[in-house]
């Protein structure tokens, strides 16, 4: 669950401020819901859905299973989608050095 506090290749800092990453839950949200339309689609493609029988509700507990052992990974990618919104990209990073954020408060780092 933990992040590390800076790139191991380029020192950039990966939280910015107090409460950086709470916009991570709507975009892990997001993600899921591509997931599990993707998968429904598959599903469909290739098993097919029926109500008489116990399909749909196979692809449900399936479903929900994937979902819960993906979430490391889904929160990690999140938290990497969100910070690549809000740190601009530097062809150059190994001349320049990452900006210290001016909002982080040291007390309350990964207290979310």
């Amino acid at each position: 669950m933990e992040m590390n506090k800076l790139c191991p290749v380029c020192d950039q800092p990966s939280e910015l401020e107090v409460g950086f990453y709470y916009g991570t839950g709507y975009v892990s949200y997001l993600i899921a819901l591509v997931f599990t339309g993707l998968f429904l689609a598959l599903w469909a493609l290739t098993i097919g859905f029926s109500f008489s029988d116990k399909r749909f509700l196979f692809w449900i507990i399936t479903n929900a299973i994937l979902l819960v052992l993906l979430q490391p990974w889904l929160m990690r990618f999140a938290r990497s989608l969100w910070l690549s919104w809000f740190v601009k990209y530097d062809a150059d990073w190994k001349n320049n050095a990452p900006e210290t954020p001016e909002r982080v408060n040291a007390d309350q780092q990964n207290n979310w």
